[in-house]
C-alpha cells in the first residue's frame, strides 16, 4: 500500500468495549440471565475506529477529533497510537461516549451507552488545516456528535473538496455534507431517514432516494450500502451502477459501514476511480464482515485479510470433504483466457466435486514468461477465472510453483493441460506425497496465449 500522502479521518470518536462472557443462569433477583464475564477487549469506535482500519491498511492516517479528559479519552489515545494513527485533538467538554456490548457465544445480549448525547468541543477546526492541506482523500465520518458542524472547520473541508477526493459518512442526526463532496456513503437505512419523501424498498427504492439526495448535497456522487446487496453508486445523470457483495456465511456486521467508507477513502487516495474504489470497498467491507467485524480487533492486532484468496478456497475444499467428495486442483497463468483453457478446466472439474485454480501472481508470471508478461493483471485474470461455470475458487501463488499451496489444501486429484508427459510434471512428486493423482489432460495444438499475442503482433504489423 502506498505511504504517499495521508488519509485525513475528520469526525467523532467513541470508545467501544466487549465484555464477553458465558451465562449459564438466571439472576434470583429477576429472570434475566447472568453475564458471567471472561474477557473485557476495548477498541476504537465511530471515526476512530475508520481511522484505525485505514492505518491497518498500510498508508499513514491523520485523525481530527474531539478527545475528553478522562479514562476513556486516555484508552482512546492508547488504541490510536498503537494503530499508528496521528492525532489532532480539538478537545471535548465532555464524557468520553463509550459502547459497551455484553456478548455471549459471539451475540450481543446487551448493549449500553456512556457519555451522553454531545458535549462542547473545545476547538474551531482550524486546526485541521494543515493536515487537510496534505492530505491524498478526506474521510468525514460523522456519528452526530457535532465534528462535522463545526463551521470553521467545514470551510475548510469545502475548500479542501476542490482539489482533493472527499468521502462523507453521513449520519441522521449529523450535519450536511459539504459541497462538492466526491462521495457521500449512506447506508440504506440512513437513507430512507435522510430522504422520507421517497416510498419503497429494494434497490429501485435506493436509487431514487440516492438521486434526491445527490441533489439535496450537492455532491459529485451518492454511495447507497445495502448490506449483502452491496452499493448503489449514482454520479451525475449516469445510471446507477450496482457492486453486488460476495456471497459470505455467518460474520459480525458491526463497523462494516466504516469500513465501506474508509476503504472508498483510501482507494480514491491511491488515484483510483470511484465506480473501481466502491466496488473493492464492497469486497473488503463483505471480507471484513466475514472475519468478525469490529469485534475482532483487540483480539488480533489487525482483522485478517483473504490470503490470496484462500479463505474462500479452504471454505470450499471444507464444505466438500465434509460432504465425503474429492478436491481437485490445477495451475497455471491462464494469462489471455482462450478456448484451450476453458475445456481444460471444464474437463478438470468433472474429476471431482470442486475445482480450485492455483494461479501464478503478477511477479510469478514475470519470473517464468519474461518483463512483457502478464498481459492482464492477477485480479483481472482471478474474476475471469471465477466467472466459468468449472471454478468453484482460486488461490494466487507467489512462487515458481503450487507446489506449497498443494502442500496446504492436498488436493485428491491435481490436473495439468498442455503437452506434459507425467515423469515431466513437476507437481506429480509433490501430491504423490499424500497419495493423490497427477493426471494431465489433452494439449490443443495451436492454443495458447503466446501464439495468441505473436498473432496480434503479426496482424499489426500489416
Amino acid at each position: 500500500m502506498s505511504r504517499g500522502a495521508p488519509l485525513v479521518v475528520v469526525g467523532d470518536a467513541l470508545l467501544d468495549r466487549d465484555v464477553d462472557g458465558a451465562v449459564e443462569r438466571l439472576s434470583p433477583e429477576g429472570p434475566v440471565p447472568v453475564l458471567d464475564e471472561e474477557a473485557l477487549v476495548a477498541r476504537p469506535g465511530g471515526a476512530a475506529l475508520a481511522a484505525t482500519l485505514a492505518a491497518g491498511d498500510g498508508r499513514p492516517v491523520v485523525l481530527v477529533t474531539a478527545l475528553a479528559q478522562d479514562d476513556g479519552a486516555e484508552e482512546l489515545r492508547r488504541l490510536l497510537a498503537q494503530a499508528g494513527v496521528e492525532l489532532v485533538d480539538l478537545g471535548l467538554d465532555a464524557r468520553t461516549p463509550e459502547k459497551i456490548r455484553l456478548r455471549c457465544d459471539g451475540r450481543m445480549l446487551l448493549r449500553l451507552d456512556r457519555g451522553g448525547r454531545t458535549g462542547a468541543i473545545v476547538g474551531s477546526g482550524e486546526e485541521a488545516a494543515a493536515p487537510l492541506a496534505e492530505a491524498g482523500a478526506v474521510l468525514v465520518s460523522d456519528y452526530g456528535r457535532g465534528i462535522a458542524g463545526l463551521e470553521p472547520l467545514r470551510r475548510v473541508l469545502a475548500d479542501t473538496a476542490v482539489n482533493t477526493p472527499l468521502v462523507w459518512d453521513p449520519h441522521p442526526r449529523g450535519a450536511r455534507p459539504v459541497r462538492g463532496a466526491r462521495v457521500v456513503t449512506p447506508n440504506h437505512a440512513e437513507a430512507r431517514r435522510l430522504a422520507p419523501g421517497v416510498e419503497g424498498e429494494g434497490r429501485t427504492a435506493a436509487a431514487a432516494r440516492a438521486r434526491a439526495l445527490l441533489a439535496d448535497w450537492e455532491a459529485d456522487a451518492v454511495a447507497v450500502t445495502l448490506g449483502a446487496g452491496g452499493a448503489l453508486l449514482l454520479a451525475g445523470d449516469a445510471p446507477p451502477v450496482l457492486s453486488p457483495a460476495p456471497s459470505t456465511s455467518g460474520g459480525d456486521p458491526c463497523g462494516a459501514g466504516d469500513r465501506f467508507s474508509s476503504a472508498v477513502a483510501g482507494l480514491l487516495a491511491d488515484g483510483r476511480l470511484l465506480a473501481d474504489a466502491v466496488d473493492r470497498a464492497v469486497r473488503e467491507a463483505s471480507s471484513f464482515v466475514a472475519g468478525g467485524g469490529a469485534g475482532s480487533l483487540g483480539r488480533r492486532s489487525r482483522p485478517a485479510a483473504p490470503d490470496m484468496a484462500g479463505d474462500d478456497a479452504r471454505a470450499v475444499v471444507g464444505r466438500v470433504r465434509a460432504e465425503g467428495g474429492s478436491v481437485v486442483m490445477t495451475g497455471g497463468c491462464f494469462d489471455l483466457l482462450h478456448a484451450g483453457h476453458v475445456r481444460m478446466l471444464a474437463a478438470a472439474r468433472r474429476l471431482g466435486d470442486c475445482l480450485v485454480v492455483c494461479l501464478n501472481s503478477d511477479e510469478s508470471v514475470r519470473r517464468l514468461k519474461g518483463g512483457g508478461r502478464p498481459v492482464v493483471g492477477q485480479e483481472d485474470r482471478q474474476a475471469v477465472l471465477l466467472a466459468l461455470e468449472s471454478v468453484d475458487a482460486v488461490v494466487v501463488f507467489d512462487e515458481d510453483t503450487p507446489a506449497a499451496v498443494l502442500e496446504r489444501f492436498r488436493p485428491d486429484v491435481f490436473a495439468k493441460g498442455g503437452d506434459y508427459a507425467l515423469e515431466r510434471l513437476p507437481e506429480a512428486d509433490v501430491v504423490a506425497g499424500w497419495g493423490a493423482e497427477a493426471v494431465v489432460l489433452p494439449y490443443e495444438e495451436g492454443r495458447s496465449t503466446t501464439r495468441l499475442l505473436e498473432e496480434v503482433l503479426e496482424r499489426g504489423a500489416r
